[in-house]
């Protein structure tokens, strides 16, 4: 009786299992004809596209839009986007709208398959039903390109898709957006941008050991891609409150003269993603952000105030660290980065005031030194030359601890061991 007992439990539970992992697949269609969508359609899907930052994630290669292979490390090895031109053979020309929604919402491909969540459909699950129609008409009526996707490179058992399942038990919420009724229409919008196909918090938080965003910690700045995403919320670096205006010039442009100039993969998303967004999108975000980084209220002459007065204290205590670091900043970064504390200015970058120097994390300070920034990367026009083999291993190290001092922040740790690794080619 017993043994009947216990193998009817390890049935039922053998059952339970392959219904949470398994998934039908859905059927195969031929490529939508020329004309199938709308042209308004396909336009704001274009936009759509930009706000999730589809291209970047999805384009390897330049000649070969949508055609994927980009890779993704993970702490569990590397994957690789996949290809989502139209292409019947190599990418999703045999996909039907249904199947392409329930990749974006439930994260499962046409044949049944599991995804993983690096393709953050975590957010995507947020996104109307309008806007999903939209971007598959744009998707679907790119150029195909016949490209196969790289095969992952994933250590076992993590490269196995069904115990994606389990990770979607614990920590996917699969809910639509729903707007917060005692906030304006444009904070709405924004959330609703942010938290769907922009799925900022997906660079912009913290993740646990399983990969998951952490919870409760939502824009509290993480290192992803290589670069640090600094912390969007209340607990922020920076010395000067964001200002709505100064949020939509960022955004808008990819500079503030307050905060300093877009770079690393946010220069991605201003001028690659955010590019095709209209104004009103644009403001939407910075109407959001600016809530929720808790300055609501701060005016411009405010924060200008406030830059001047951090900018005066960082310059007194430079004064009082004379030293190498000193020295190399007086050489290589004085001539464009000292700024007047009444009128600092945008195309040259007040270090003071710029998260690179603030943040907890050191690397977006070592890779625009070590890299520089280009024109394409940074605002128009405007370059930053790399210093990978005029400055030492020690010069940085002295050079980031003078700037540390200059704003009042303690030492970055390990910076000798962290500067070695972003030299590796």
């Amino acid at each position: 009786m017993i043994k009947r007992v216990i193998l009817g439990a390890v049935v039922i539970l053998v059952v339970a299992a392959f219904i949470i992992v398994w998934n039908p697949s859905i059927s195969r269609i031929d490529p939508p004809a020329a004309g199938a969508f709308k042209q308004a359609d396909i336009d704001h899907g274009k936009v759509l596209a930009g706000l999730g930052n589809c291209g970047t994630c999805h384009t390897a290669n330049d000649q070969k839009p949508f055609a994927g292979g980009v890779s993704f490390p993970t702490p569990f090895g590397t994957l690789y986007s996949a290809n989502i031109t139209p292409d019947p053979d190599t990418g999703i020309g045999h996909w039907s709208e249904e199947a392409f929604v329930r990749a974006l919402r439930e994260g499962v491909d046409r044949e049944g398959e599991h995804l993983f969540p690096a393709f953050p459909y975590t957010h995507f699950t947020k996104v109307t039903d309008e806007d999903l129609h939209d971007l598959y008409a744009y998707l679907m009526t790119r150029d195909p390109v016949s490209q196969e996707k790289p095969a992952n490179q994933l250590e076992f058992p993590f490269s196995l898709r069904p115990l994606q399942a389990g990770w979607k038990l614990l920590f996917f919420d699969d809910q639509r957006f729903e707007p917060n009724a005692d906030k304006s229409d444009a904070w709405n919008r924004g959330a609703y941008i942010a938290e769907g196909l922009g799925h900022c918090t997906a660079c912009h938080s913290p993740r646990n050991d399983f990969g998951a965003e952490q919870a409760g910690a939502a824009y509290d700045g993480a290192l992803v891609d290589g670069w640090y995403a600094p912390a969007l919320n209340a607990s922020h670096s920076t010395p000067v409150a964001w200002t709505e205006e100064e949020l939509y010039q960022y955004l808008r442009n990819g500079g503030s003269a307050l905060h300093g100039v877009a770079a690393g993969s946010m220069a991605e998303v201003v001028h690659q993603g955010l590019a095709k967004a209209p104004d009103s999108d644009i403001h939407a975000l910075a109407t959001y952000f600016h809530d929720l980084s808790g300055a609501d209220g701060t005016d411009a002459a405010e924060a200008r105030k406030t830059a001047a007065t951090a900018i005066r204290d960082a310059k007194a205590a430079g004064q009082r660290q004379m030293g190498h670091g000193e020295e190399i900043y007086a050489a290589a970064c004085a001539s464009c980065h000292a700024n007047d504390p009444d009128s600092p200015n945008l195309l040259r970058p007040e270090l003071s005031l710029n998260s690179a120097v603030t943040a907890p994390d050191p690397t977006n300070l070592l890779r625009v030194t070590l890299e520089g920034i280009d024109s394409p990367s940074g605002l128009d026009g405007v370059v930053m030359p790399a210093f990978h083999d005029a400055l030492s291993d020690e010069d940085l190290v002295a050079l980031a601890d003078f700037l540390r001092k200059k704003v009042d922040r303690p030492a970055w740790k390990n910076l000798q061991a962290r500067i070695g690794e972003l030299r590796q080619p």
